[in-house]
């Protein structure tokens, strides 16, 4: 994906009061760190991180500029206020284009199943989100997984997945991601039919003659008249 520049400035106060103030001004505190640097107490316009990390969250690479110095990174942890859910600090990681990292992706369902809703089947989706290692110019926005060819009682798993090139991932390949099932309504409905087909009585169908047990076929002689 394509880096976003970001700019940030240095030579922030720490500490809770001093980090409220900045949230007051509209600007966000945050350290970066890794590759063996010193990490450093930065802040960001509030703003700018919004824009920058609206389309690709904190998967996107960032190209962010400190004091003339450019640093590529990876936004890995928002600290969110517990009650307005607004960010209140952030990290950024430093990493190399042609470096392996870790990221979180979103799995994203695509298509109709058509034979599910055919027979009032369910789709249930276990796994939203999938661990992935790849470059940073590699990571993708989103995996997608096909569901069109579905029927009810299949699984797709992990290794349906079709992942990009150069990504790669640790996860069980045999872990369920979407399940089509009979919704409940469907279930008890056959269920309730088979019930009463096991309990209905059994129709027996009066004997033919000359058949065992008819009159006149083997049994006790017909009485005489007399």
């Amino acid at each position: 994906m394509a880096e976003v520049k970001l700019v940030a400035e240095l030579g922030r106060t720490t500490g809770s009061s001093a980090s409220r103030r900045l949230r007051v001004a509209g600007r966000i505190p945050g350290v970066i760190y890794g590759h063996g640097m010193q990490p450093l107490a930065v802040s960001v316009v509030a703003r700018d991180l919004g824009a920058a990390l609206s389309a690709h969250g904190l998967n996107q690479v960032l190209e962010l500029e400190v004091e003339g110095s450019a640093h590529l990174v990876l936004a890995r942890q928002l600290q969110r206020h517990p009650v307005r859910r607004t960010v209140a600090h952030v990290d950024f990681q430093v990493v190399s284009r042609d470096e392996v990292v870790h990221a979180e992706v979103p799995v994203v369902v695509v298509g109709v199943a058509a034979n599910v809703e055919r027979e009032q089947g369910v789709l249930e989706q276990l796994l939203t989100s999938l661990s992935i290692h790849s470059t940073p110019d590699r990571i993708p926005q989103e995996i997608t997984l096909d569901v069109s060819g579905l029927e009810v009682g299949q699984v797709l798993r992990v290794r349906d997945l079709g992942l990009p090139e150069g990504v790669t991932t640790d996860a069980d390949p045999d872990e369920p991601v979407v399940i089509a099932a009979l919704s409940r309504t469907a279930a008890d409905m056959a269920a309730v039919a088979a019930a009463e087909e096991a309990e209905a009585p059994e129709v027996v169908s009066p004997a033919e003659p000359g058949a065992p047990g008819a009159p006149g076929a083997g049994g006790a002689p017909p009485a005489e008249e007399g």
